[in-house]
């Protein structure tokens, strides 16, 4: 069994800003099985319970936190443990300051890169070998504060390929979910 996290921070303020785009993808993903996130009071989370795949299919948990980004290690961990998810099978998808605008990386283990989020999931963890869906937004421009940027909207042009995106990135994770890591790899990262 795999579970799917969306990170971001929860409420209105934050909904449209570069931090949440992996909520985004996972609201996607609830959207393309037919099913919604509801709360899930045992893990602080919103959670939806799906099968991918030829029936009976393969069971996936989505989700994302209530809380904070930098407080996401608690409720995730909660998930998966409620849920009886390895580590290995958790799909984290999630910002990255460190790739171009729409730029999709998938990579299973590695350090936090300074993403406070991952760095809280791996410590309530104990592990940091679990997957991660990059979702590029690129760095800020001139002296911007990095931390005021992941905070902030879409600028008018990301927006205009954004939804795009976001489509590319749920393709990604259903590819894992479908193939296995190493051919989404593939089949993500090759030209076309």
């Amino acid at each position: 069994m795999f579970a799917v996290v969306g990170l971001g921070n929860p409420g209105p303020r934050y909904e449209a800003t570069r931090h949440n785009i992996g909520q985004h993808v996972v609201h996607l993903l609830a959207h393309r099985a037919g099913t919604s996130l509801s709360a899930h009071k045992q893990s602080n989370t919103q959670a939806a319970s799906l099968r991918v795949g030829p029936p009976p299919g393969e069971r996936v948990i989505l989700g994302i936190s209530n809380g904070y980004m930098n407080t996401s290690g608690g409720p995730v961990s909660s998930l998966l443990s409620y849920f009886k998810v390895e580590p290995e099978n958790l799909i984290v998808v999630h910002d990255e300051l460190d790739l171009p605008f729409g730029t999709l990386k998938l990579k299973r283990g590695g350090g936090a890169g300074g993403h406070n989020g991952l760095k809280d999931i791996s410590k309530s963890l104990g592990t940091q070998d679990f997957i991660r869906l990059r979702f590029g937004i690129g760095r800020p421009p001139g002296r911007q504060n990095p931390a005021d940027y992941v905070l902030s909207d879409f600028s008018s042009t990301e927006r205009k390929t954004l939804d795009t995106l976001i489509d590319e990135a749920a393709d990604a994770v259903e590819d894992v979910l479908a193939l296995g890591l190493d051919k989404a790899t593939l089949r993500l990262h090759s030209p076309r």
